[in-house]
């Protein structure tokens, strides 16, 4: 209800200190356990896990998968060391990686940065997405806030690099959080963009169907930070009743996107 009413940002603003310390005390729950536990309880077959290097990168989640084949592995890049980007991105996607993560605030590095260009100029052979984070939050406090920049996640940036590359299928995460109405002005139009539902409510999802297309929206609950029933239950209110969009939404765009069949 917040979101739907344009408040949620100014609850955010308010609460920003406790939400990013819960935020970070919910790295901790992201056990293979506990994220087993929580497809079960959701009912979910599979579910994309996204990399942040190099804090999480593709070999953790290979070694998961391991122990876990419902793991659908993206890849990420390090940003704190000097190394051939090229090949690893090249290794990885020969490994089984589905697609790119980009987080510009926790890696500190905007989208123009000449780093991130190299790496996106390297990966566009694949033809695969690359899901990038898009909104102004933040994860540090106090003296460590210097570790992350909020203003990399705004809508500015993306949109560049979407014009940038238009060979490359862009994910805009989480839809832009409480940007979402710029997200969809600046992007709307634009071919190579789609978006995930996380955190949006039951109108804003059907306004993302309205503005990007049906068939350019995708379900995500952004777990451990977002449970995963609540979003489902978000989709099938947003959706009323109509099961062919349900399927669109919660798998159908997702495996034409990625490329899969499972």
């Amino acid at each position: 209800m917040n979101r739907g009413f344009g408040i949620g940002r100014l609850a955010y603003e308010v609460t920003k200190y406790w939400t990013t310390k819960a935020q970070r005390a919910r790295n901790f729950t992201a056990t293979l356990e506990n994220f087993r536990t929580s497809l079960e309880e959701a009912q979910v077959d599979y579910a994309v896990c996204l990399p942040i290097a190099p804090y999480l990168t593709f070999d953790d989640l290979a070694e998961a998968r391991e122990q876990e084949e419902r793991i659908l592995p993206f890849t990420s890049i390090d940003l704190t060391r000097s190394y051939d980007v090229e090949a690893q991105l090249n290794q990885d996607v020969a490994r089984g990686a589905l697609g790119l993560k980009l987080h510009p605030i926790i890696q500190n590095t905007s989208l123009d940065d000449q780093r991130t260009i190299n790496a996106l100029q390297a990966f566009r052979i694949h033809k695969k997405p690359v899901l990038v984070h898009v909104g102004q939050s933040i994860y540090y406090l106090g003296k460590e806030k210097k570790n992350n920049t909020p203003e990399f996640g705004q809508v500015r940036y993306v949109e560049e690099v979407v014009r940038n590359f238009p060979d490359i299928k862009f994910i805009i995460g989480h839809a832009g959080l409480f940007w979402i109405n710029e997200v969809c002005r600046r992007l709307g139009k634009l071919p190579n963009v789609w978006v995930d539902t996380s955190f949006q409510s039951p109108e804003d999802v059907r306004k993302l169907v309205k503005v990007f297309g049906a068939e350019k929206v995708l379900y995500a609950s952004d777990w451990p930070y977002g449970n995963r029933v609540p979003h489902i239950k978000i989709i099938k209110v947003a959706c009323r009743g109509d099961a062919k969009l349900e399927e669109m939404l919660f798998y159908r765009n997702a495996q034409e996107l990625l490329g899969i069949s499972i």
